[in-house]
């Protein structure tokens, strides 16, 4: 599984010309989901990212969480985390979960999320997007071999 997390102002995905989610101040996550992901694979990322402290407090230091400064997700699936360039220059995808697998997976991590977080958005399993994101920092952490 692969996290790409980024500390937005604000962040928004768009499906056919439509905006189908929209968040302020939080995490903009894209999600790759390998062959040997689980459910309990899924649990430990999504436990991490809600825990990294990388919002800054009054002393401008990161000691903050997502919860700590009530911040949004919005989660989008993208397989091309898995993209790999080792050979040629077209990317191969072959380390990627299979798509009923990895919807599946996308599915369950937008539920735990939702449990724990008052605003999760979504983007649309298998569609294609546009992503349009303000980041704050710049501010990106990669969550990966957990």
């Amino acid at each position: 599984m692969k996290f790409v997390i980024q500390r937005v102002t604000e962040a928004s995905v768009e499906v056919d010309r439509k905006i189908v989610g929209q968040i302020g101040k939080g995490f903009l996550v894209l999600i790759g989901v390998g062959q040997n992901d689980t459910e309990e694979i899924a649990d430990r990322y999504l436990k991490k990212m809600l825990g990294l402290r990388i919002f800054e407090d009054e002393n401008g230091k990161t000691n903050l969480s997502l919860k700590d400064v009530n911040g949004e997700l919005l989660l989008v699936s993208q397989f091309t985390l898995y993209a790999s360039c080792r050979k040629g220059n077209r990317p191969s995808f072959t380390d990627a979960g299979d798509p009923e697998t990895a919807e599946r997976l996308y599915q369950y991590i937008i539920q735990q999320a939702k449990e724990q977080m008052p605003v999760v958005e979504t983007g649309v399993f298998g569609a294609e997007m546009k992503v349009s994101l303000v980041n704050d920092g710049p501010f990106t952490i990669l969550l990966e071999d957990l």
